[in-house]
């Protein structure tokens, strides 16, 4: 089985989302990056974010100014598949999370871009917001740059504010 991160860049959002694919901006449409699920980077990545959501949690209630676009990355399962997905918004509900998928699947059929769904902290695997035009968390997206073109990944650094 392999783990999908997906890049749907959106210009509206001006965010960076990953799941499933790594996507050349230039091109507008999604190109795959396939993670294997024992990646020692990505399982980093996904600790460190999992690590530190308390803190992002509490600052996403109350922004400071300067800060936007708060996502959190959220495993979905169908049958055998396992897809990432960018969720903006998001909200507490009173059983965990809810919010809107922002990408579109490529291997999990069970769900749609732009769709309401409810999920658990179990399901996170990374978040991310905007800071002064620069990106904080996200750091599945790092990981990825090792498997991006340095075409996609200058663009990523240029027009989403990643330091990574």
């Amino acid at each position: 089985m392999t783990y999908a991160f997906h890049v749907i860049l959106s210009l509206m959002l001006a965010l960076a989302p990953v799941s499933a694919e790594a996507q050349d901006p230039s091109q507008g449409d999604d190109g795959v990056v396939a993670v294997a699920p024992d990646d020692p980077d990505m399982a980093a990545a996904t600790a460190q974010a999992r690590a530190s959501l308390d803190e992002f949690l509490a600052l996403s209630q109350t922004p400071p100014p300067g800060t936007d676009t708060f996502k959190l990355k959220v495993m979905i399962k169908d049958a055998n598949v396992t897809e990432h997905f960018w969720v903006i918004p998001f909200q507490r509900t009173e059983t965990g999370f809810g919010g809107i998928l922002a990408n579109e699947p490529q291997a999990v059929r069970n769900v749609a871009a732009g769709q309401y769904i409810e999920f658990n902290r179990d399901d996170i695997s990374d978040w991310g917001y905007t800071r002064n035009g620069h990106q904080v968390g996200s750091f599945t997206v790092c990981v990825m740059f090792k498997s991006m073109s340095k075409q996609e990944v200058d663009y990523m650094r240029t027009h989403y504010g990643f330091d990574c």
